[in-house]
């Protein structure tokens, strides 16, 4: 064989070898065969990405995680400038004063006007009884009558006041509460233990309200989403015992349960009159990891990892050995 021949042989083996190589390391990792009551799909590993955001606008003061960090439930994560919370808050409790005042002087007023009235009614008791026997004239009557019809009406709008004041003191003290409340949400915390996936926002940027300052993955809801056909769709459960092979790591057999079958296809011919068609048809499926195994081994979990995912049809089959659950 001359020197060409040769070159040609290589460039049509090369490929032909890699080829063979990737084949043999995928299927290093897959069962043997599968019983036609288990199915299997190919997917990604994923996580809940959970937003940390302002509540109302401001100046980001500071961020205090970094990307791939670790965070606890209730660790501060960042801080939004309150400088101008602290000045309203200020002038809400000089308010509040002013207004407590204003309800101790109504107060004041009410005790006036209830001794003016009750000195009314007294005169007028007096002269009405005086004047059974004609010793006040009619007309000092009347006025004793008009005296305690004006205190009456005094004292009623004096009360009046008091109430207004007691409002504005509650919302003076409403105010106050929501600035107190305002500035406490200031400083982001995690909500759960998490990882932090990106910073969305550094300090010295003004976001508005519902800004978004760092997103967070979830590392106790990670999940693989495949696609599997109607006949095999159509009979899984939520619920039923599942297997996750990721290819980073292909000797571990991970424990997982079904957690969603999407009720409508994804993948949806323009017809399915015919049974062809219909087979067609490919259902969303999210199968989701033990939890408890994700919190012991939260440093070690790595999301967008590809890999597979078989999912038991009927809940009485075994699994191969091969899918037997395997984490070392």
């Amino acid at each position: 064989m001359n020197s060409e021949s040769q070159k040609k042989w290589i460039r049509f083996l090369a490929p032909a070898l890699l080829l063979a190589a990737a084949g043999f390391a995928y299927m290093a990792y897959q069962p043997e065969s599968l019983p036609d009551s288990i199915a299997r799909g190919n997917g990604r590993l994923e996580a809940q990405e959970i937003d940390v955001a302002t509540k109302l606008p401001g100046r980001v003061e500071a961020v205090l995680a970094e990307e791939g960090e670790m965070v606890k439930a209730g660790q501060v994560l960042a801080r939004i400038n309150v400088d101008d919370l602290q000045a309203e808050l200020r002038q809400a409790q000089a308010t509040l004063r002013q207004v407590q005042e204003s309800a101790k002087y109504a107060e004041a007023v009410v005790d006036q006007y209830e001794s003016e009235l009750s000195f009314a009614e007294k005169e007028l008791a007096r002269s009405s009884q005086l004047s059974q026997k004609g010793h006040v004239s009619a007309e000092k009557l009347d006025l004793d009558k008009t005296s305690k019809l004006r205190a009456e009406a005094a004292l009623k709008a004096a009360r009046i006041k008091v109430v207004e004041a007691q409002a504005a003191i509650e919302a003076a003290q409403a105010a106050i509460e929501r600035l107190h409340a305002n500035i406490a949400e200031s400083e982001l915390k995690a909500p759960i233990d998490a990882r932090v996936l990106y910073r969305l926002a550094e300090p010295g940027e003004v976001l508005g309200s519902g800004g978004k300052v760092l997103a967070l993955l979830d590392l106790t809801d990670v999940y693989m989403t495949i696609f599997l056909p109607t006949y095999q769709a159509g009979v899984l459960s939520v619920g039923a015992d599942a297997r996750v092979v990721v290819d980073a790591l292909p000797d571990l057999r991970i424990p997982a349960k079904v957690s969603y079958v999407a009720p409508r296809a994804q993948f949806t011919p323009k017809q399915v009159e015919t049974q062809t068609e219909r087979e067609k048809l490919m259902f969303r499926v999210k199968v989701k990891i033990d939890p408890d195994l994700l919190k012991a081994h939260q440093e070690k979990v790595k999301t967008g990892v590809t890999g597979v995912a078989y999912v038991k049809l009927e809940d009485d089959v075994e699994w191969p050995e091969d899918l037997q659950v395997r984490l070392q």
